[in-house]
C-alpha cells in the first residue's frame, strides 16, 4: 500500500484528501477497517459516515464501508475534520440564519466576524456562536465545511451532523457547489465577462497573501468566472462565480489581472489606483473608504443538493448596506463624470 497525498496544511480548507493504492500482495479486508489503520486520529465511526455519504471511492466508484479491498485498488477518502486544536467556549453572539432544518444552516455572515477560532482568535467568532445557538440541541453540532474571509459578508452553509459534514466537504471537493460573488474592483474591464485561472499559492515574501502562479508545483489551480454588472468609469462591479475554493480566490485572481478589489489592504486596493489627481476626487475615494472600511466583497448565494432530502436548495442574499452604500456613490459620481 502506498499513500500518494494528502494537502498541504497550510492550504486544507475544512477537509482531507486521501489516495492509496492498495499493495498486490493485500489481502481482502473491509475498507473502513483499512482506512482506520492507515489514517491517523480518525475513527472508524467517522469512515463509515464517510462512506455513507459516497465520500470513499474505489476506482472512482464509491463503496460502503463494508466493501472488501482487492489488490491494486485505487481508494480515494475525503474526510472533514475539526478546523480547531482547543477548548470552544459557547457563545451568546448575534449572527444571521437564513435557513435552518435538522441538517444544515444557512449564515448570512456579517462582516468583521472570524469563521472559526485560531491564533489570535480564540472568542468571538461564527463557530462560538453557532455553539450557543445550539446549547440545547443534543443532536446537533456545527460542523464547517468551507469559509470565507473575516472582513468578507456573505452566505456560508454549516453543517448540523457527521452525514452531513461528509456530504457537503464531498461536494466543495467535487466543486459541485454553486457560489456566486459580488465585488467592486479597480479599474474598467475591455470585456463584459472573462475566467481567470492559475495556480494559487502563498506570496513568498509575505505569507499572509496569496500569489498567482503558473507552475503547478507553487499552488493549487484555481478558475474564477467574472461578469460585469455595472461600470463607473473608475471601478466597475463583477459577479464572480468560482469553479474552485482556494484560499483568497477571488482577491488573488482580481489583483493578477490588475484589477484588486476595492479597499483591500493585503492587496493594494486601498490605494487609489485609478481616476484623477483632482483633491476633490481624492476626497470622495477617501470618503468610501470610511463608508467600506473592509474589501468590497460579499459571497451573495449559494446553491447545492441537499447532503440528506436530495433536493437542490438556493439561498441569496442581499448586498450589505456598506457596500450598497459605497456603490450609491459611484453611481451618482459616475452620472456627473
Amino acid at each position: 500500500m502506498q499513500e500518494i497525498s494528502e494537502l498541504p496544511e497550510e492550504e486544507k480548507e475544512f477537509y482531507e484528501h486521501y489516495r492509496f493504492v492498495v499493495d498486490p500482495g493485500q489481502q481482502p479486508v473491509r475498507i473502513d477497517r483499512f482506512l482506520s489503520d492507515r489514517i491517523s486520529n480518525v475513527s472508524r465511526s467517522k469512515i463509515q459516515s464517510a462512506a455513507d455519504a459516497n465520500a470513499i471511492q474505489v476506482n472512482e466508484k464509491p463503496v460502503k464501508s463494508s466493501y472488501k479491498i482487492k489488490p491494486r485498488d485505487i481508494i480515494t477518502i475525503v474526510l472533514p475534520f475539526p478546523p480547531h486544536e482547543f477548548e470552544l467556549i459557547a457563545e451568546d453572539i448575534p449572527i444571521n440564519i437564513v435557513y435552518e432544518d435538522k441538517h444544515i444552516i444557512i449564515i448570512n455572515k456579517d462582516a468583521g466576524m472570524v469563521v472559526h477560532p485560531g491564533y489570535g482568535n480564540f472568542t468571538g467568532t461564527l463557530l462560538n456562536a453557532l455553539l450557543f445557538h445550539l446549547k440545547d440541541d443534543t443532536d446537533s453540532q456545527p460542523l464547517l465545511v468551507h469559509r470565507i474571509d473575516k472582513d468578507t459578508s456573505g452566505i456560508l452553509v454549516v453543517a448540523k451532523n457527521e452525514i452531513s459534514q461528509a456530504k457537503l466537504a464531498r461536494y466543495f471537493f467535487d466543486h459541485s457547489i454553486d457560489r456566486r460573488y459580488v465585488a467592486l474592483v479597480w479599474g474598467d474591464f475591455e470585456d463584459d465577462q472573462g475566467t481567470v485561472s492559475g495556480y494559487i499559492g502563498r506570496n513568498l515574501r509575505n505569507r499572509k497573501m496569496m500569489d498567482v502562479y503558473q507552475d503547478e508545483e507553487q499552488g493549487r489551480y484555481a478558475v474564477t468566472h467574472f461578469k460585469v454588472l455595472e461600470r463607473f468609469r473608475y471601478v466597475t462591479l463583477i459577479e464572480c462565480t468560482l469553479e474552485t475554493g482556494r484560499t483568497h480566490q477571488i482577491r488573488a485572481h482580481m489583483k493578477h489581472t490588475g484589477h484588486p478589489l476595492f479597499n483591500d489592504a493585503l492587496y493594494g486596493g486601498d490605494n487609489i489606483l485609478k481616476g484623477t489627481t483632482f483633491t476633490k476626487y481624492r476626497q470622495f475615494v477617501e470618503n468610501c473608504f470610511q463608508l467600506l472600511p473592509r474589501q468590497a466583497l460579499h459571497a451573495k448565494s449559494l446553491g447545492f443538493v441537499h447532503p440528506i432530502t436530495g433536493s437542490y436548495v438556493f439561498f441569496d442574499s442581499d448586498i450589505p448596506e456598506d457596500m450598497q452604500g459605497v456603490l450609491e456613490k459611484w453611481r451618482n459620481y459616475a452620472k456627473n463624470i
